[in-house]
């Protein structure tokens, strides 16, 4: 059996990215308090969960799929950066992603706006991890194949989110019509920063959680609700198992001010 780790969309250099402790807003009052107040609980549900895991058995692969980094933040003018510097943002992903001490790690590219336009960043993460680097990964794991890529469209409506990730399916199923690819079990799409799965006889069909929190382009311009968290699937001769972690976000919700 061989345990593969699937996180994606850590945007670490956001304040609200995963952020490993040298780098979290010590206590501060008001506003900072409420993002360093985020870093750290997040850091500490992610490192728990994770040792956890790994204590259970090692992991064998980790796949980061997309958006390790978040780039230089133009659209809001850098104000939502932790840390402009992308050469450091490197640093911060590097250490999320060493807290999982995988035997293998597969580092899948984002989106250039987050991860470079004219450079790829995330090749660098690739190189100092040691990591395979790839636009769309396509991976045996004891006997259960994936296809795995970062970007897949989103939706406003609740049931359409599952209409996107189900057409990639097709997409690859036509790709093995054609004998240009072997037909996946799992096809396994990020960028959206929510969780869907879908299933039948042929294949799975997974949208990944991010780890990232709240942007102000999510609360200007997004509807819906996001999932923080990642995902797990044990491969064993062909078969798979599937488990969901999620970080529970009650103790930020949203209060009502009184007039």
């Amino acid at each position: 059996m061989k345990r593969i780790l699937i996180i994606s969309d850590l945007h670490c250099g956001n304040r609200f990215g995963l952020t490993p402790p040298p780098w979290q807003y010590k206590e501060r009052e008001g506003y900072y308090h409420k993002i360093g107040a985020f870093q750290r609980s997040l850091w500490t549900w992610y490192s728990s969960m994770i040792d956890k895991i790994k204590s259970e058995k090692p992991i064998d692969v980790l796949v980061c799929n997309g958006d390790a980094i978040d780039g230089k933040g133009e659209r809001s003018g850098g104000t939502e950066l932790l840390e402009a510097d992308r050469n450091e943002q490197i640093k911060i992903a590097k250490t999320c992603i060493e807290q999982a001490a995988a035997k293998k790690i597969i580092i899948v590219n984002g989106t250039p706006y987050h991860t470079g336009k004219e450079d790829d960043f995330e090749a660098t993460l690739a190189a100092l991890l040691n990591a395979q680097y790839a636009n769309h990964c396509h991976i045996n794991v004891d006997g259960v194949r994936f296809d795995i890529r970062h970007k897949v469209n989103s939706s406003v409506i609740p049931h359409g989110r599952y209409t996107a990730p189900r057409r990639e399916a097709v997409w690859s199923a036509m790709w093995g019509e054609r004998g240009l690819s072997e037909k996946a079990d799992f096809i396994i799409r990020s960028h959206v920063h929510y969780f869907t799965l879908s299933e039948d006889a042929a294949t799975t069909v997974i949208t990944t959680p991010s780890l990232q929190g709240w942007t102000k382009y999510g609360s200007r311009e997004c509807s819906g609700i996001v999932d923080l968290g990642f995902l797990v699937i044990d491969c064993d001769k062909g078969n798979a198992a599937t488990s969901k972690y999620f970080f529970d976000m009650k103790e930020f919700k949203v209060e009502f001010l009184e007039i």
